[in-house]
């Protein structure tokens, strides 16, 4: 038999990061996870699976409309058209206590109870699947370890929404050791909650199969976020093969500027990149991050307003592919070629100023002006600009002093460096 691991398909949950600009694929992207979701059900429906299995976070949270909810609906009696069941088990984003609203679902779909875990057999394919959905947002308790035993000569799949041992930048939530897992004698453990695609254990499987669509930059994959496609023979071995069915795909791309000594020449480099870059999506949308790095003589250039050339890559962009490359932001972690020690040394204005700057940033009295300063903007400030600016919140709330000090001390540094130059 064979069947289909899904988790974390937070159906029409918003892509992150990415400002409207003219010529960007804002409509692809707008309805990334919606589509992802649907060449899932296409997948599913080509491949002939016996059944689905969803691990959690169907969706982002409560329903801004009904469209969400009948999205799923529309896409659950495709399957049910092709005689393909559904089974899900409920997450933190759409735990029973999360998700007001409610539609009925075709006789094709299960969810299970989130007040204890059940089992459902299916007999004509010797498979048996325990689940147990969330009741709220915030569990903290083993689920798992109240799951059913095994059942006797059947394939047993525990559909478990989960932290498991716990992976960074995800919530513990239904915390589990991975080997109690493997003690309990099931065949196959369906996990969602990680949006990493990650096999904790072989024999048996326990697999995160990843979220469908990557929503942000932290949520790259090489080979593209989907699903696994899972075959059992009669012995129980088991095959998987992991299928990308994403419309977005996220990548960071570093851009060594070093030996460099135009910004033409940059812009070259960075239009070669995102179009190996864009070759590997196979038809995708390319959602680009660009970091400069490298020591190099454009530093000065680079660090101050950058707008122009982010204009430009994004001109470039456009060339690649038409409504087909994004990009997100160009960070720049450039050095210049002239060290701030060297400068330091210098018995001349512009060595006098870095000492200054250096002084600044450990001087308690400058540091007290520059407070009272950015007190009295702020005053000024709307908290329309807080929301939009996260940076300019962190100074707000003194977390980013030292930082601005920094910047500043590198942007005069290099200003002054490249008017003496000239």
């Amino acid at each position: 038999m064979k069947f289909l691991h899904a988790a974390d398909i937070h159906l029409d949950s918003p892509m992150a990061g990415l400002p409207h600009y003219p010529g960007a694929p804002t409509e692809e992207v707008r309805n990334a996870t919606r589509q992802a979701f649907k060449n899932m059900i296409d997948l599913a429906i080509e491949r002939s699976v016996d059944f689905v299995v969803i691990a959690g976070d169907l969706y982002d949270g409560d329903w801004k409309s009904y469209d969400t909810g009948l999205v799923f609906r529309e896409q659950m009696v495709r399957l049910g058209e092709a005689s393909i069941p559904t089974y899900v088990v409920l997450g933190n984003h759409d735990a029973a206590s999360v998700i007001t609203k409610k539609l009925s679902l075709p006789d094709n779909v299960h969810v299970f109870s989130h007040r204890k875990a059940t089992t459902e057999l299916l007999p004509e394919l010797g498979v048996a699947i325990h689940g147990q959905s969330f009741a709220k947002r915030d569990v903290y308790d083993d689920i798992s370890a109240d799951y059913p035993a095994p059942k006797d000569g059947v394939f047993n799949i525990g559909l478990l929404h989960t932290a498991a041992d716990g992976r960074e930048g995800h919530v513990p939530y239904a915390p589990c050791s991975t080997a109690a897992l493997a003690a309990k004698g099931y065949d196959y453990w369906a996990l969602g909650h990680v949006h990493q695609r990650e096999q904790l254990n072989d024999s048996p499987v326990i697999l995160f199969p990843g979220n469908l669509q990557g929503r942000h930059i932290r949520e790259t994959a090489t080979d593209g976020k989907g699903c696994t496609i899972v075959e059992v023979d009669e012995a129980h071995r088991v095959e998987m093969e992991h299928v990308a069915v994403d419309v977005v795909r996220w990548a960071h791309l570093e851009i060594d500027a070093a030996g460099l000594d135009s910004l033409d020449a940059l812009v070259a480099k960075i239009e070669d990149e995102l179009r190996s870059a864009h070759d590997t999506c196979d038809g995708r949308v390319l959602a680009a991050r660009l970091t400069i790095v490298g020591d190099t003589a454009l530093h000065g250039a680079l660090i101050g307003d950058n707008d122009d050339l982010l204009g430009e890559v994004r001109g470039r962009g456009l060339e690649i592919a038409l409504n087909q490359v994004w990009i997100e932001k160009i960070k720049i972690k450039t050095r210049s070629l002239v060290s701030t020690a060297d400068l330091r040394e210098r018995q001349d204005t512009l060595g006098d100023v870095v000492r200054a700057l250096e002084t600044s940033s450990s001087d308690p009295a400058i540091q007290e002006r520059l407070r009272a300063d950015l007190s009295a903007l702020f005053d000024k400030v709307g908290n329309e600009a807080f929301e939009r600016f996260p940076e300019l919140a962190k100074l707000k709330d003194g977390d980013a002093l030292d930082e601005l000090l920094e910047r500043a001390s590198e942007l005069v540094i290099a200003s002054l460096s490249r008017q003496e130059s000239n």
